[in-house]
């Protein structure tokens, strides 16, 4: 691949010698790669944490030295180290090795451990720059493959953008559990699109030509919340005038999906779980009982496992229930989504509007915003917030020009909230996510990524950043920035 149409790429050089590095950065800077660069396995490993790599060069023996985690490598192992922990940490990025002659062979059994390739002191750095060149190829492809895959309808999950990695494998689950019987449990944060995941696993079974059927049991009275989902006969209460089916009848031959199922009370779990343990349903003020065949699956935003050691859920009906379980991580968890959910929104949002006009734009800045956001309502969040500016941008373009989403539409709360998600609650942050980064890491990830969408271009990154050229200059200095 030449330089012109090389990907540009975010790289981390972790190399000992400044004067080294330095020349290493200089060769990728041709190519328009954007690189940070480190001296010490400590502050690799910081990097690994807080930030977003495609390529991750290391050499393979470095002094001994601390990450912030009481991490170490000596002389033998560093690069080792980087390599396993950029697995880890960095799962999407390739690694290459940088060595001496004499370790060769160890710079070969770390290509068998999953390093991308290796290359020899003293550096070529036309053959340098050609393996960084192939390296970010690889993971661009890989990531528009991922993208490509999300965006497709036809692929069977319709309604679904998921271009990151732990939203891929949570489909390859839905398309391995589909085919059973076994009941489905799916979890996670209000908003993260369980409902979705439910209808994908009925989608890829062999019921789809049957019902899907979905049933919210949250704020639903006992009395109530039975009838709704047993049925009853006629004059089965005062103003039952005649004989209806619940959705478990409703839903026979098909899929059946409780939503909320953790509000429950007790003692309709103790009736749900005699259904899904015979299949027989009895309606409400009958002694006859149903046979139905149903694939139960069901959602909760609650530990389940905790509400059985605290006893408000059925330790019995867990089990039952907990056949499969899929997790779905919250949006804060899965950033690298947000863009592609974003463009989505946009063109769905705008063919819903029948205004007729071109498809709308957004620009980068207001994309950016949008990212960093931490986003606690999660994707319901995220696409109301889009609806809500494409219709404001519609609305202000004149006839025949796209109407363009720019950071002025984000709502307050959104453009001005904290990006680091402190009023979520306690949060885990994944590897690469902005939640629980530092403001240095924040800073030092929004220039790298700004450099990498501009090319390159100074005067654009700083005036993107909102901030001045000497500024920015002064910061890349700062940050080991190339």
């Amino acid at each position: 691949m030449t330089d012109d149409t090389t990907p540009a790429a975010q790289v981390l050089i972790v190399e000992d010698e400044p004067d080294h590095a330095d020349v290493m950065a200089d060769a990728l800077r041709r190519p328009g790669h954007v690189s940070t660069v480190v001296t010490s396995v400590g502050a690799a490993i910081d990097e690994l944490r807080g930030g977003s790599f495609d390529v991750i060069v290391t050499d393979l023996r470095m002094p001994e030295s601390g990450g912030s985690d009481g991490v170490s490598g000596d002389g033998g192992d560093a690069g080792l180290v980087i390599l396993r922990l950029a697995a880890e940490m960095q799962p999407n990025a390739e690694t290459i090795m940088v060595t001496a002659h004499g370790d060769v062979p160890t710079a070969r059994a770390a290509f068998k451990e999953g390093a991308f390739d290796f290359v020899e002191k003293p550096l070529d750095l036309a053959v340098f720059r050609e393996v960084v060149n192939r390296a970010a190829e690889k993971v661009l492809l890989r990531a528009e493959a991922g993208e490509l895959g999300g965006l497709v309808a036809e692929d069977g999950f319709e309604g679904i953008v998921a271009g990151s990695e732990p939203m891929r494998k949570i489909l390859r689950t839905v398309k391995t559990v589909a085919a059973s019987p076994i009941p489905v449990l799916i979890t996670g944060e209000s908003g993260t699109g369980k409902e979705l995941i439910a209808r994908a696993v009925h989608d890829h079974s062999n019921r789809t030509k049957r019902r899907f059927v979905a049933f919210n049991c949250a704020g639903q009275s006992e009395s109530l919340l039975e009838d709704q989902l047993f049925g009853h006969v006629k004059g089965a209460y005062t103003g039952a005038d005649g004989a209806r089916e619940g959705v478990f009848e409703y839903a026979d031959g098909g899929t059946l999906f409780l939503d909320e199922i953790g509000d429950m009370p007790l003692t309709m779990q103790a009736k749900l779980l005699r259904v899904l343990e015979t299949g027989d349903v009895v309606r409400l003020g009958s002694n006859e009982s149903r046979k139905v065949d149903v694939r139960f699956v069901s959602a909760t935003n609650h530990d389940l496992a905790k509400a059985v050691g605290d006893g408000t859920f059925r330790q019995d009906l867990y089990y039952r229930i907990n056949g499969s379980h899929i997790h779905l991580p919250p949006l804060r968890e899965r950033r690298d989504d947000i863009p592609r959910i974003i463009q989505h929104a946009i063109a769905r949002f705008s063919e819903q509007s029948g205004s007729g006009m071109p498809m709308p734009e957004i620009t980068d800045a207001a994309v950016m915003r949008l990212t960093s956001y931490h986003w606690p309502g999660n994707v319901r969040q995220l696409l109301n917030v889009v609806q809500n500016m494409t219709v404001q941008a519609i609305g202000e373009a004149e006839v025949g020009q796209a109407a363009r989403l720019d950071v002025r539409h984000i709502p307050d709360e959104v453009r001005t909230g904290d990006e680091a998600g402190a009023d979520t609650g306690e949060v885990t942050a994944s590897p690469g996510s902005l939640a629980g980064a530092s403001l240095e890491q924040l800073e030092k990830r929004a220039i790298r990524e700004t450099l990498k969408l501009t090319g390159g271009n100074r005067e654009q990154t700083a005036k993107m950043l909102g901030i001045g050229e000497r500024t920015l200059y002064r910061k890349l200095k700062e940050y080991g920035l190339r």
